[in-house]
């Protein structure tokens, strides 16, 4: 895959940093690594690729935080809308570490408030973290976790991790981005399950809803499918056999299908 990435036009993150997407409807598919490799080569000449010192392809590292009964787990599962999530979201390459609250609301909206996690290192995790008064080292985000998140931070701890690399597509109209996520592991830290999906890929499109897509055309071609994906939701149902899954048994037969195309190694 890097030497197909390789062939794009770069863009950079000032240029990123412009573009609006003010009605923006966001759609997931699901695929092989061999297919997506495919999808890079048909859109090589509609899409330019996020670049950030020769970095084209970069490292993620993500963990998730919970309350003691999954109950974040559990409002997805059973698909409540105004569900929230709490994260460290690292990027691992350029040293930037976020504490975020996601929320989806009644309008299937999502919004993000985050703020810097400082002295955190994804290569060398803390999964101790505990955002509690008296603790000095996590006091100062409890301001923040008070005003933005509805569960109380003190009884929240971390249940997931994972890494993951993402390649980053912006369409020449700028109407559009395009994240894909591959090399996806997680590791449970609650029963110390990993799982390990490195041959999938993960397409995010976010676009403006009134402007033509040059990439929908290219995945009903290769026959990739519209499919939710939580990496949170779906790393956790692979990994803690104890928690409820009806509403994502579609999707995790779809990823055991997957997976079974993949060649042996």
């Amino acid at each position: 895959m890097e030497s197909i990435i390789r062939t794009y036009s770069p863009i950079s993150l000032d240029e990123m940093s412009g573009i609006k997407l003010m009605n923006r409807t966001d759609t997931k598919f699901v695929t092989t690594v061999d297919r997506l490799k495919l999808l890079l080569m048909l859109a090589k000449d509609d899409y330019r690729i996020q670049d950030i010192d020769g970095v084209r392809n970069a490292h993620y590292y993500t963990a998730y935080f919970d309350t003691p009964d999954n109950n974040m787990y559990i409002v997805h599962q059973n698909g409540h809308a105004g569900r929230q999530k709490l994260r460290i979201r690292s990027y691992v390459d350029s040293g930037l570490n976020f504490l975020e609250v996601k929320t989806k609301n009644n309008h299937g909206r999502t919004k993000k408030k985050r703020v810097d996690m400082v002295g955190f290192d994804p290569r060398h995790p803390d999964h101790g973290i505990r955002f509690l008064r008296q603790d000095g080292q996590y006091v100062a985000y409890d301001a923040f976790l008070r005003k933005h998140l509805r569960y109380d931070p003190t009884i929240l701890t971390e249940h997931l991790e994972n890494n993951f690399h993402r390649v980053t597509l912006v369409n020449k109209a700028k109407t559009e981005r395009l994240t894909i996520d591959t090399d996806l592991r997680f590791h449970n830290l609650s029963t110390d399950n990993k799982v390990d999906l490195t041959g999938l890929a993960i397409i995010e499109l976010k676009r403006d809803g009134l402007q033509p897509s040059p990439i929908l055309g290219m995945l009903r071609e290769l026959r990739i499918k519209p499919s939710g994906f939580s990496k949170y939701c779906m790393g956790s149902a692979l990994t803690d056999q104890s928690l409820k899954r009806n509403n994502f048994k579609e999707r995790l037969r779809l990823v055991e299908r997957l997976l079974s195309r993949m060649p042996s190694t």
